[in-house]
């Protein structure tokens, strides 16, 4: 049965959040000031109707909204949309103690994503591809995704026939598609064990749609042509399921502010490196020190250094950063330093970092929490916070990411 609540904030996930006998309800797809009838589960409920819309009430972009899971915020206008994202990580950063202005928030365009996670499993009806709906295990089969690279949505029926080829099990798995220079780099997980038939058909249909590579849980199938991406001048060949921001705009965006404020140190560490993304880009001036745990990342980083030419000497570790961050005496070493962690955050690097002498920081985050976590962290060592920029590459859902820029002064001696 329907109840009739009056929504007073947005929540950190995008959900409307509305006062109500036994504590607050959260409801999705409803906006601050609006008046709406949902049915009830405990601290969640369905939207079932507006009966008063906010003024900042939009059309949805996407016929899929409310119903695939992927994007919460559709029906938000736009400049209150990126204001509520800044707000977000100002939040945060309040949270902890820390005063600094917020830049605004760098928008994110449609149609940009480059790197897209799908569902799929095999039903009587055929295979479904698509996305999974909220806080639920069933997949909403999509026809157009207004944030997805127009080339995803274009090969939406052909990824969907390759699922079919790939599927040997009645369960979920997933699929990455990235776009690369190369063309469209699929990797499968958990789709079940391929046999060998499977392989000789799945590797003939990759060959004549024109697709880079397939892979199945990180082992490759086929790959007609090496997927590569560009990270500044330098081109990386990437490896099955690599890491990639979301977007390229919003990683150039990134690089950009890191690559200027370290623009003056000669040797700079790079944390959780990846495949490069930054340190390729510092390269053209500093030497630079690349941290990473992931072996087959580590790896493209390097050949394509090697392969590159016109850039300062790159190093690499491979290094687990959570069980054992490089220690302040190791960091000294340096005159610059960027860390860009997972969601988790850094807190025990952050430590490290925060006992060290490196003059000049960049931390990037995909999670205002944990980054505020961590810069306290930084502050309460000494480092001064010079500015926070907020980024969109996740359009239309709750994630933002940022950049933060530190500097420590020279100790007196």
């Amino acid at each position: 049965m329907s109840a009739r609540f009056i929504i007073a904030r947005l929540g950190s996930q995008g959900d409307g959040i509305a006062g109500a006998e036994g504590g607050e309800v959260f409801i999705p797809f409803t906006l601050p000031g609006e008046t709406v009838t949902a049915a009830r589960q405990k601290d969640r409920a369905a939207l079932t109707s507006v009966l008063e819309a906010s003024p900042l009430r939009i059309d949805p972009a996407c016929r899929h909204f409310t119903e695939c899971g992927g994007c919460a915020l559709q029906h938000f206008e736009a400049e209150a949309y990126r204001q509520w994202k800044r707000e977000r990580v100002a939040h945060a950063l309040k949270a902890k103690g820390i005063a600094c202005e917020v830049e605004t928030l760098v928008p994110c365009a449609p149609h940009t994503r480059r790197r897209v996670v799908f569902s799929a499993r095999r039903t009587e009806g055929g295979m479904l591809l698509g996305f999974v709906r909220a806080l639920s295990s069933e997949i909403i089969p999509i026809e157009e995704c207004p944030i997805s690279l127009p080339v995803i949505v274009a090969s939406l029926d052909r990824l969907r026939r390759l699922a079919g080829l790939v599927c040997a099990t009645p369960k979920a798995f997933h699929m990455t598609v990235t776009v690369t220079a190369s063309g469209l780099d699929v990797a499968v997980q958990d789709a079940g064990k391929l046999g060998e038939n499977q392989r000789r058909i799945a590797s003939n249909f990759v060959l004549a749609e024109g697709l880079a590579r397939l892979s199945v849980d990180g082992e490759v199938i086929v790959e007609p042509r090496k997927p590569v991406v560009q990270f500044g001048s330098v081109a990386v060949a990437v490896p099955p399921g690599a890491f990639l921001q979301a977007t390229e705009a919003a990683e150039q965006t990134m690089a950009s502010l890191v690559g200027r404020h370290l623009s003056r140190a000669k040797k700079v560490a790079d944390l959780f490196a990846g495949c490069g993304s930054f340190a390729l880009r510092l390269a053209a001036k500093s030497e630079v020190y690349a941290v990473e745990g992931d072996a087959p990342a580590l790896a493209a980083l390097d050949r394509a250094f090697r392969f590159a030419g016109g850039l300062k000497r790159v190093t690499g570790e491979r290094r687990d950063l959570f069980r054992r961050p490089l220690t302040f005496k190791e960091l000294n070493g340096f005159d610059g330093l960027v860390f860009d962690p997972p969601r988790a955050g850094a807190e025990e690097q952050s430590k490290q970092i925060a006992r060290s002498d490196v003059p000049l920081v960049a931390a990037v985050s995909c999670n205002p929490v944990t980054l505020a976590r961590d810069l306290r962290i930084l502050l309460d060592g000494g480092y001064q916070l010079k500015s926070v920029t907020p980024i969109d590459q996740f359009l239309w859902s709750p994630h933002v990411e940022a950049v933060a820029l530190l500097e420590k002064p020279k100790r007196r001696r």
